[in-house]
C-alpha cells in the first residue's frame, strides 16, 4: 500500500466521524425540539381545559336560560297540545343537557361528544352538514342586509341620519 492510499483512508476515516458527530447533535437537537413541543402542546391543553372548565358553567347557564325561555314561549300552543308537548320535551332534553354541562368537566365532555362520533358517524356527518347550510345562509343574509345599509343608508338607520343632520345643521348655525 503506498502512502497516497494510506492519507486518503484517513481522510475517509475522519469525515465519517465528524458526520457521526454532526448526526449525533442533530439527534440531540431534534430530541430537545421534540420535547419543548411535547410541554408546548401540554401546557396549551391544560390552559384550555382549565379555561373550558371555567367557561362550561356559563355555557350551561345560558343552555339553562334558553330552556327557561322555551318554556315560556308554550304559552302560545296553549290550544296546540302536540306542539306544547314537543317544546316542553326539547326544554326537558335542554335542563338536562344544562346539568350534564355542570356536573362534567371539560375532559368527561370532549370524551362523551367523541363516543358520539365514532358511534355514529353518519348522524355526524347530516348534522355538520345541517349546520353548516345554516350558517352559510345565516352569513350570506347577513352579508345582503350590511350590503343593503351601505347602500341605503337613509333608509337602514334614519334616526341616526335625522341626528347627525341635526348635528350639522346647529353647527352651521353656530358659526
Amino acid at each position: 500500500m503506498g502512502v497516497g492510499q494510506q492519507n486518503g483512508n484517513r481522510q475517509q476515516d475522519t469525515g465519517g466521524e465528524d458526520w457521526d458527530a454532526l448526526k449525533g447533535d442533530v439527534g440531540d437537537m431534534a430530541g430537545a425540539a421534540v420535547e419543548r413541543g411535547r410541554f408546548f402542546i401540554d401546557s396549551a391543553r391544560e390552559q384550555a381545559t382549565d379555561y373550558a372548565d371555567r367557561r362550561k358553567d356559563d355555557i350551561a347557564q345560558s343552555v339553562a336560560d334558553f330552556a327557561t325561555s322555551l318554556r315560556d314561549s308554550t304559552h302560545s300552543f296553549d290550544e296546540r297540545p302536540n306542539i306544547r308537548a314537543v317544546v316542553d320535551s326539547a326544554a326537558d332534553g335542554l335542563e338536562q343537557l344544562a346539568d350534564s354541562i355542570r356536573d362534567k368537566t371539560f375532559s368527561d365532555i370532549f370524551n362523551d361528544f367523541e363516543d358520539v362520533v365514532r358511534r355514529r358517524p353518519a348522524t355526524v356527518a347530516a348534522v355538520s352538514v345541517a349546520v353548516g347550510f345554516l350558517a352559510a345562509r345565516f352569513l350570506k343574509s347577513t352579508a345582503e342586509d350590511m350590503r343593503y345599509e351601505r347602500m341605503n343608508p337613509s333608509v337602514s338607520q334614519p334616526s341616526r341620519n335625522r341626528s347627525q343632520q341635526a348635528q350639522r345643521s346647529r353647527a352651521k348655525a353656530g358659526a
